[in-house]
């Protein structure tokens, strides 16, 4: 039932408020060690090799009050039987339904939240989680691949590569009702998407793409246009009407191999790193990231430790200049230089 009249302004009112609280100087990292939205196993390692590669201690230097929740424990169901070529649906959805009231309970504690995946399909639980306390939120993808196959097109069966379609209004029509999601409903209007990086998109999602008049920006168009004029089209598209929360979804495999090694499908020709960086730095600068998604970082997968390290790395810089890292370095602040002391002074000492 919709709620209406005074009670639905004081709902809308509080829940206004904890958006803007978790915009504040507190920053929550979770870890999500999940893997069977897709075929490769070792991302579930994920969280822990971006940790180790120094993200508490990244985080801390930009001033934050750093909260490390630690990782989520989720249960892998022994008979999982693959539905309409979809593999492992019950336990990527209870996988979902975990994260989303982790984000949930983050976001209403005040906090901006950082997720670490694991794979995407975990954003299903993560947006939907956000979007619980900030309904109006909107979401920046950044990835090689749109991840709105649905069951029906999906080449692979994969959930790591639908979980847009779960989130959309104008996808419910197309969704079946796949066991283990009964708790999750569309709750985002393809106008509050942008995609950026995509260059590996299945004939379904483009179609989807278009017909749904979703904006996206492919690896070509950055090429095209440049980042700068990229952002300001990405910000005023979903910004302009009114300031809202921003959820950030990055895939690492949005940059380019030669960057970002060690992950489970990688795509030539992806973002540079001051292409990626730039990304975020913008997204920072808007001053209303209140959740972001890291994901499909997979050790297992690097050739050679130095490749491992090379992807977690550009992690913990992602992740960083989301929340304020700067090119020009991080900084404590210094509100005032100490002034050198006059040769008579020093004479007298």
């Amino acid at each position: 039932m919709a709620l209406r009249g005074p009670l639905s302004h004081l709902l809308r009112t509080q829940l206004s408020h904890t958006c803007q609280q978790s915009r504040a100087q507190s920053v929550a990292v979770l870890g999500a060690p999940f893997s069977r939205g897709q075929k490769r196993r070792g991302v579930e390692h994920g969280p822990k090799v971006i940790r180790d590669a120094g993200l508490i201690e990244r985080l801390s230097s930009l001033e934050y009050s750093v909260h490390d929740f630690g990782d989520l424990s989720f249960h892998h169901l022994e008979k999982d039987e693959p539905y309409m070529d979809v593999k492992f649906p019950r336990t990527v959805g209870a996988a979902n339904k975990l994260l989303s009231g982790a984000v949930s309970r983050a976001v209403g504690a005040g906090h901006t939240l950082v997720m670490l995946g694991g794979d995407h399909s975990l954003a299903i639980g993560s947006v939907s989680g956000h979007a619980q306390q900030c309904p109006d939120l909107c979401l920046i993808w950044v990835d090689a691949h749109a991840d709105i196959n649905t069951p029906m097109s999906s080449p692979s069966g994969n959930l790591h590569g639908q979980p847009v379609a779960f989130m959309l209004k104008e996808m419910q029509d197309k969704m079946p009702a796949l066991p283990g999601f009964s708790w999750t409903k569309p709750f985002l209007s393809s106008r509050d998407l942008v995609y950026i990086g995509l260059r590996d998109v299945d004939p379904g999602e483009y179609h989807l793409l278009k017909n749904l008049g979703i904006q996206y920006f492919t690896m070509r168009d950055i090429d095209r246009l440049g980042i700068q004029r990229v952002m300001e089209v990405t910000l005023d598209h979903l910004l302009s009407r009114k300031q809202r929360p921003v959820h950030l979804s990055f895939d690492i495999d949005a940059f380019d191999p030669s960057l970002a090694p060690a992950t489970g499908t990688p795509v030539n020709g992806g973002l540079t790193y001051r292409e990626g960086i730039y990304i975020t730095e913008e997204i920072h600068n808007t001053g209303l990231l209140s959740v972001m998604d890291l994901v499909e970082v997979n050790p297992v997968l690097g050739a050679t430790p130095e490749a491992v390290e090379a992807t977690a790395s550009l992690a913990v810089d992602v992740i960083a200049s989301s929340l304020g890292q700067t090119r020009e370095g991080a900084h404590a602040s210094i509100h005032a230089i100490p002034a050198e002391k006059d040769d008579t002074e020093q004479l007298c000492l």
